[in-house]
């Protein structure tokens, strides 16, 4: 084994979206850091759907860009469609999507990272780790170089043992076109790791030229598109509808005949695959009262004919595919570009890693994405973006960043892996979290920008814009509460308009927002001073305005659980020890090794009696 001259501060394994914000958040942080990929032309590729966002996801994205990731950056440089999800809802739940420009958007992250300062890329594949005393100082590579550091992360994707199949043909890859990482995963397990097998699927890409889009519904975007990031001020490229299709009776006839040469039917395929993105075949199978199922045929870019017809990924034979996809209306001629299929992959079972994404075996190694059981861009991506900032903050001797269940997304998606686990690809809804009002899309930076500037991760001039935006704020919220509308100044159609004929008393600018049906629109018929008020200024006021008695409650519910939540228990803590614990929970307790009482608390099966007891023995020292 040659040992390379270098010594890293950070080496990250995989150059997905997890391993492109690791290794910028690492390199922006000072660190020297190497960033290993199996095919340096496929960095930052989408693999599955192109695109970034939608219900959650978009808040992750919102999240990556205030703590200073580049996701965001990246989407809106490259986006070819914007659209603002459930805009009829409450703000809690609306969402950011955009189509991306496939090649564009890989491109450019590309570019990105090998024009940043303290980053270097290679070419290798990781066989193995290089492990001392139960600390990680390496990694050894397919052709015999080892490369040293003080941190190492690991975002794998889909390549460990990967394994593709389209119909009962099966072969090994990471993806398609792309080689699997063979030697990984036993060199994890000689560490103690429990190592699970997962699967996921995407559809065909189709040829656009032979499609009948005069017969479908087209699908435009917003008008003006709103970009991701916050230090975005608008989008200039031009933009592209998508379109939308459904399968029929003929289409689910087709699959139902040939369910016996589905892998996934026929017991081939070990892996779970994820509950909330099913293939076609497993939707016809688990709603057969249903009649069709929309798909929307996405471009994969301006200067392709490539086209991506979400919601049909199958792992069907190929010519299974042609009648399939052949059957839905304006689709009748339709050409395969590249056939579907389903790969399966190895992960890490991730209550083996601590709430900074460290893992329990082994000091200074990182888990970030797929590897952790997670399925989707963004939530590799936000890991990748923690993962990248605690190796750096490591290097540093620095206590590790550490989001709650109260301050992010982020916080929720690695609280509920590393205090549950999962055993199918864990996706992220906003009803995963219990604080959703507080963690809305809209308000990602004021929760987080001063937290990615305290780990130097955030420009000064996008800090200096935001510290302006906060204070607008502020200075808004207060205004309105001190100038008042008084009965007998207003023009009494206004006060009818909005039932306030009867007004006898004066009321606060803040009381009329307060009420549902009276908005900024309304307000600047009569008040000068919100006129010219940056729009995301106002969103942010008429929200707390609207939703204080909510948010109020909230932060309530936050405060009380704070105890728990720094409460530490002890490494190497001997549950055996405690009197009073049940054996199902001393099991619990001594498989998880939560770092906090709050994780312990949600723990399926620990319960309140049992965490009292432990409250009691941390205290008094014992079981150390």
């Amino acid at each position: 084994m040659v040992v390379y001259q270098k010594h890293y501060d950070i080496i990250v394994v995989g150059a997905g979206h997890a391993g492109c914000e690791a290794a910028l958040a690492g390199a922006r942080m000072g660190c020297s850091t190497l960033l290993l990929s199996i095919n340096l032309d496929a960095v930052a590729l989408m693999s599955c759907n192109p695109a970034i966002g939608g219900l959650a996801k978009g808040h992750l994205v919102k999240e990556i860009d205030a703590l200073g990731g580049e996701m965001a950056k990246n989407i809106d440089a490259t986006g070819i469609q914007f659209r603002i999800l459930n805009t009829r809802k409450g703000p809690a739940v609306r969402a950011s999507r955009a189509q991306a420009d496939k090649q564009l958007y890989r491109l450019r992250m590309k570019r990105v990272l090998e024009n940043q300062e303290n980053l270097s890329m290679k070419q290798g594949e990781v066989t193995g780790l290089y492990v001392e005393n139960g600390t990680v100082l390496g990694v050894d590579t397919r052709v015999g170089v080892r490369f040293m550091g003080e941190t190492v992360i690991l975002t794998t994707g889909t390549f460990l043992r990967g394994l593709i199949h389209v119909g009962l043909t099966r072969y090994a890859g990471g993806r398609a076109g792309d080689l699997p990482a063979e030697g990984l995963s036993d060199s994890l397990r000689e560490f103690g790791f429990e190592i699970g097998r997962l699967k996921t699927g995407t559809p065909a890409r189709l040829d656009g030229r032979t499609i009948d889009f005069s017969r479908l519904e087209v699908q435009h975007g917003d008008d003006p598109p709103v970009p991701f990031s916050f230090s975005t001020e608008r989008i200039d490229r031009p933009q592209l509808p998508c379109h939308i299709a459904y399968t029929n009776q003929r289409t689910h006839d087709i699959i139902r005949a040939n369910l016996d040469r589905s892998p996934l039917y026929g017991g081939v395929i070990e892996g779970v695959g994820p509950r909330y993105c099913p293939s076609i075949e497993d939707k016809v199978v688990r709603f057969p009262e249903k009649e069709r199922h929309q798909t929307f045929l996405e471009p994969e870019g301006a200067d392709t004919v490539e086209i991506y017809p979400s919601g049909l990924s199958t792992s069907l034979p190929i010519d299974v595919q042609f009648s399939l996809y052949r059957s839905i209306e304006g689709l009748e001629q339709v050409e395969i570009v590249r056939p579907a299929y389903a790969i399966e992959y190895d992960y890490v079972d991730p209550i083996q890693i601590h709430a900074s994404l460290e893992t329990k075996p082994v000091r200074n190694l990182y888990h970030a994405g797929q590897i952790n059981g997670t399925s989707g861009y963004e939530e590799a991506a936000a890991q990748g973006l923690m993962a990248g900032i605690n190796a750096a903050l490591r290097v540093k001797g620095r206590d590790p960043l550490v989001l709650g269940r109260g301050e992010a997304y982020i916080g929720v998606l690695i609280d509920d892996l590393v205090t549950l686990g999962t055993r199918e690809p864990y996706r992220m809804f906003t009803s995963r979290a219990e604080y959703r009002l507080l963690l809305r899309e809209d308000n990602s930076d004021l929760r987080l920008r001063e937290k990615g500037s305290a780990v130097g991760l955030v420009p000064e001039e996008d800090y200096q814009r935001f510290q302006e935006k906060r204070k607008m704020i502020g200075e808004e919220l207060e205004r309105l509460k001190t100038t008042r509308l008084a009965p007998t100044d207003a023009d009494p159609a206004f006060l009818e308009e909005h039932g306030l004929g009867e007004l006898q008393n004066a009321l606060s600018y803040e009381q009329l927002l307060r009420r549902p049906e009276f908005s900024y629109r309304d307000l600047e018929r009569i008040d000068i001073g919100c006129r010219g008020l940056p729009e995301a200024v106002r969103e942010q006021v008429e929200i707390q305005i609207k939703y204080q008695g909510y948010i109020d409650r909230q932060l309530q519910q936050i405060d009380r659980s704070a105890k728990l939540e720094s409460s530490r228990i002890p490494e190497g803590f001997d549950y055996g020890t405690l009197k009073g614990l049940s054996s199902e929970v001393r099991e619990k307790l001594i498989r998880f090794r939560p770092d906090t009482l709050g994780q312990a608390s949600r723990i399926q099966g620990i319960t309140p009696a049992a965490i009292s007891i432990l409250s009691v023995a941390i205290k008094a020292g014992r079981g150390k």
